[in-house]
């Protein structure tokens, strides 16, 4: 091991370290602590228990009945009562969760708490191990620094952190061709628990083609059949669970409440606050009719030049890290997420890592919006951000006077964006059509003049 990579994995184990403490001291001292993980919990609960989880009256019995406590703050019990009890989350959700529930909920929080945080640890390590073939300091100290931000993911227990770290996993697991069985019943899973996730990369694998889209398929596979056991078994107690499951996404995303990308949200100015284009969007103009189509379009542009480009070009190893890089950031803008959803931007370190160590200009921005992504989705900077978050329309100013009001408020959905548009051009470049015909072993490997 060189010094540079020691010290690389000296800067990761550390901020492990960090996680694990610092996580698990605010999750015990939050009033609201693991709220995601028990709406989860108990709505499995619900099915065992043969009542409706989508309904919120039997949801809050069931809750009532096993113990559960409510925050005694009215703030946090006002957001508690729209998070917990109305329940969005998928029948595959529920199923998957499902031996957790079979736990008492002290044994099945803990075990949720281990399982989250060795998932997460995983997934940068082996992120890590990918970058520091290039650069090791640096992978180490993005990478770190992700982790350390991760604490609000970690105290309130959604499934993020484990469909992320499993997403991750999966893909390790195809680019190094190993323990593949293994790589496919992690991205079933993180599929199955939330598609729109890694819904994109899941996709690039099926457009990639060869072994990749076989892969693919096999996920497929894998999900439809996890879907359909959960349906069924959902279905048994709540025979219109997919009506029940619209009404209650259609009320929590409704102007005001809490999954409404608009400035007129409960939550626009938490942390975990909603980082869509919409809600970038939604300042110029609050209405759905206006910021959804415009989401659609500007990101479904971005991404069908880029599958053009995946279905054109002679997959390489190379190519896919800078495609799944963008594809880490353009996940997250099209449809409802939060911030920790973005931790998905771990992907986009190997090629910030590989692009830093090719030199020039492109390693230089490669290093200045990958680092700016990961600071600002971070924890600690969200928190110092949040004072100049304040919902508010914009005048009739000229659109460079909008700007830094635009940026002050929702700085996370704007990175995000800058983040995949940089990563799909650089792809656009590199993987052109001669690269059909072009040897794998003729790519110009990285230089070696950089091992930050």
């Amino acid at each position: 091991m060189t010094k540079a990579r020691g010290s690389g994995l000296l800067l990761l184990l550390l901020s492990s370290g960090i996680f694990i403490v610092w996580g698990s001291s605010v999750t015990r001292s939050t009033p609201a602590a693991l709220a995601d993980f028990k709406a989860v919990y108990y709505g499995a609960r619900c099915i065992m228990e043969h009542s409706d989880p989508y309904k919120e009256s039997e949801f809050l019995h069931v809750y009532r009945a096993e113990g559960g406590n409510f925050p005694s703050d009215l703030n946090i019990l006002q957001s508690f009562n729209r998070a917990v009890p109305v329940c969005i989350n998928l029948p595959t959700s529920l199923f998957l969760i499902a031996p957790f529930a079979m736990l008492p909920w002290g044994a099945a929080y803990v075990l949720w708490m281990i399982f989250t945080i060795g998932s997460l640890m995983l997934a940068a390590y082996l992120m890590w191990n990918l970058g520091a073939n290039h650069a090791p300091v640096l992978s180490g100290c993005l990478i770190g620094f992700l982790l350390t931000n991760s604490i609000t993911l970690l105290s309130g227990g959604n499934t993020a952190g484990i469909v992320v770290s499993l997403c991750v996993v999966a893909v390790w697991c195809f680019l190094k061709e190993r323990f593949v069985l293994a790589g496919v019943f992690c991205m079933a899973v993180s599929l199955a628990i939330k598609p729109h996730d890694g819904g994109l990369v899941w996709l690039f694998f099926l457009l990639a083609g060869g072994v990749y889209r076989k892969h693919a398929l096999q996920i497929f596979a894998l999900t439809v059949a996890l879907g359909l056991a959960s349906i069924l078994w959902v279905s048994h107690v709540a025979p219109h669970w997919m009506q029940e499951l619209q009404c209650n996404l259609s009320a929590i995303s409704a102007h005001g409440d809490l999954n409404d990308p608009g400035p007129g949200s409960a939550n626009f100015r938490r942390l975990n606050m909603v980082v869509d284009l919409q809600s970038v969007i939604s300042i110029f103009r609050d209405d759905p009719r206006i910021y959804n189509p415009a989401s659609y379009l500007i990101c479904g542009a971005l991404l069908l030049a880029g599958a053009v480009r995946t279905l054109r070009s002679r997959f390489s190893q190379r190519s896919a890290w800078l495609a799944l890089a963008a594809i880490a950031a353009l996940s997250i803008l099209p449809v409802y997420h939060r911030v920790y959803d973005s931790k998905l931007l771990i992907l986009a370190v190997p090629a910030c890592a590989m692009l830093w160590a090719e030199g020039g200009p492109i390693g230089w921005v490669a290093l200045v919006v990958t680092t700016a992504g990961i600071v600002l989705t971070g924890d600690v900077p969200q928190a110092l951000l949040l004072p100049l978050a304040y919902p508010s329309r914009l005048g009739a100013a000229g659109i460079f006077a909008w700007i830094p009001t635009v940026v002050s408020m929702r700085p996370v959905p704007l990175i995000l964006l800058a983040i995949g548009m940089f990563y799909l051009w650089v792809y656009l470049r590199r993987a052109g059509p001669s690269s059909l015909t072009e040897p794998e072993g003729s790519a110009r490997e990285p230089s070696a003049t950089r091992t930050a």
